[in-house]
């Protein structure tokens, strides 16, 4: 997904030269390719993300289309005010892209675990929260969230992800990829957790089930329309979102559905709970603790059916 995101703003950077890039001091041996093609429009800004956050602010301000850069929390929680009150309170064309969403450092411990910031960057305004779930969708999101004027939050993971689309894209912001259709269970995902969420939807397809998946890309704004679709046709519709059940895409979707009232469809998380404040390991070994595996996902399907 990194390596993805940095080819295609170089691609994009060679046609527009108001793009620019800072970094909080990450991104090595990803961002070389950008920093080499682009010097005059790359900072190092350095441990200090509340300072790259107001530079990039200050060179929006100059019409220029900033993209902030570092891992996981740090260009979001350690700089949220200046988030809030420079980028977003002056509706700015900022893009601050977080690397290693979800478990995706879990090794690194809760620190390191992106668990809130779909919460978090949804409750800001005049912000857009993208959060593809493989290399394709980076592609279609990192050209349109440069397309889009105002403050983005792009989500990606940190590489290695399998690719589950097999054909190009209608990718647009708040527009929703229906990529199966099912009438017994309907998973919505975010993220790159989407390949876990399409294991089981085959898995489940073979088992007789018929399950449906829809890759909810954009998180804010949502895509109503194909949430309502998904409870018109499916029995159930579970939610698969590598980060809390509180603030993120569940409760977007619970409240969705509770503003048209009672609907066919069950709404589930695949995450009951989230408690890891305490656990460090894979983000393989985190997925199966949480429920977030393929094969957990399958059973939680079935006990519901």
């Amino acid at each position: 997904m990194r390596t993805t995101f940095i080819e295609t703003l170089c691609e994009l950077a060679a046609q527009d030269e108001r793009i620019w890039l800072l970094t909080g001091d990450l991104g090595y041996s990803v961002l070389e390719p950008f920093a080499q093609q682009f010097p005059q429009r790359f900072v190092n800004v350095g441990v200090a993300e509340q300072n790259m956050t107001g530079v990039a602010a200050g060179l929006a301000l100059c019409d220029k289309i900033v993209f902030t850069y570092s891992i996981a929390n740090f260009p979001i929680m350690r700089c949220l005010e200046q988030i809030r009150n420079d980028v977003c309170y002056h509706n700015l064309n900022v893009k601050i892209v977080a690397v290693g969403g979800g478990l995706a450092y879990g090794s690194a411990g809760y620190s390191h675990h992106a668990v809130e910031d779909l919460a978090v960057m949804r409750a800001m305004p005049n912000m857009t929260v993208v959060a593809p779930g493989d290399a394709a969708e980076v592609r279609h999101a990192t050209q349109a969230i440069v397309e889009h004027g105002g403050p983005c939050y792009l989500r990606l993971d940190k590489g290695g992800r399998p690719k589950v689309h097999e054909n190009d894209l209608d990718f647009q912001l708040g527009r929703a990829i229906p990529m199966r259709l099912g009438s017994a269970v309907t998973l919505i995902c975010t993220g790159a957790i989407l390949s876990e969420a399409h294991q089981a939807v085959e898995q489940l397809t073979e088992m007789g089930i018929s399950a449906g998946l829809i890759s909810m890309h954009t998180v804010k704004p949502l895509d109503t329309e194909a949430i309502l679709e998904a409870a018109h046709h499916s029995d159930m519709i579970v939610i698969v979102e590598e980060h809390s059940k509180i603030g993120g895409l569940y409760e977007a979707v619970a409240g969705v559905l509770a503003s048209v009232g009672a609907t066919r469809a069950r709404l589930l998380s695949s995450l009951p709970t989230y408690s890891l404040s305490r656990e460090a390991g894979s983000q393989a070994y985190l997925r199966i603790k949480t429920g977030l595996d393929a094969s957990s996902l399958v059973a939680l399907v079935m006990k519901s059916l």
